[in-house]
């Protein structure tokens, strides 16, 4: 295992990221500062709020490396769909990452990938932050890696959980309320929670991806 996709992987990945940039640009004016303090090299963990079905390609739009993906079991056995996400090495889980899941994401991450994680376990059904499963904590207290706070801010109103047709905010007319803006922050070192509890560390994560998403939201076109 390498610390990015293969060949077929690294080509959709590729070409997903670019498709992304022009729909999220010019459909929904995205914009995005933070890259840099994603860490060039090196194994990272990447935790974002989750308030659509577009934040994986919105993280992965606004990380300048591959990101390796979490994805439930269930969808490796989709025809066609099965076999792309496993060229982009995601990791299967259960729904709400467990002992098995988290073991994938460490062996990834003793890989040097860059894995993305949502650690609210699921879509938000209000647009704020809710609060991080615990699994989270168990993860971050076996980690010997930084850790990246991710906010997206815009994602709900433009394609939350009870719309089934997205909401544009096209970049060559007036703003709508459906812009995207995504913020990310400074490297985290695991050791800051060192000695803390897990309800400690899951509200301290939980705050910094708030933060985020605060940056997001000033960053969205108006």
């Amino acid at each position: 295992m390498h610390d990015r996709p293969g060949l077929i992987g690294r080509m959709w990945y590729d070409a997903a990221y670019w498709a992304s940039w022009g729909a999220f640009t010019f459909g929904f004016s995205y914009r995005g500062i933070g890259r840099g303090n994603v860490p060039k090299r090196g194994p990272v963990l990447i935790v974002s709020n989750h308030q659509s079905m577009f934040d994986p390609m919105l993280v992965g739009l606004s990380c300048p490396r591959y990101l390796t993906f979490l994805a439930r079991k269930t969808l490796f056995e989709v025809p066609l769909l099965g076999p792309l996400i496993e060229s982009l090495g995601s990791v299967p889980i259960d729904r709400g990452m467990g002992k098995d899941g988290i073991q994938a994401v460490l062996d990834r991450l003793t890989h040097g990938r860059a894995v993305l994680v949502f650690p609210e376990g699921e879509r938000t059904h209000s647009g704020d932050v809710q609060p991080l499963k615990p699994g989270i904590s168990l993860l971050i207290k076996r980690l010997n890696c930084p850790i990246v706070a991710v906010g997206i801010a815009g994602a709900f109103t433009a394609w939350n959980r009870f719309t089934i047709i997205p909401n544009f905010s096209p970049l060559l007319v007036p703003a709508e309320q459906s812009t995207i803006g995504v913020s990310i922050g400074k490297p985290i070192d695991p050791a800051r929670y060192k000695g803390s509890s897990r309800d400690e560390m899951l509200a301290d994560l939980q705050n910094e991806i708030q933060k985020q998403v605060v940056e997001a939201e000033a960053l969205r076109r108006k």
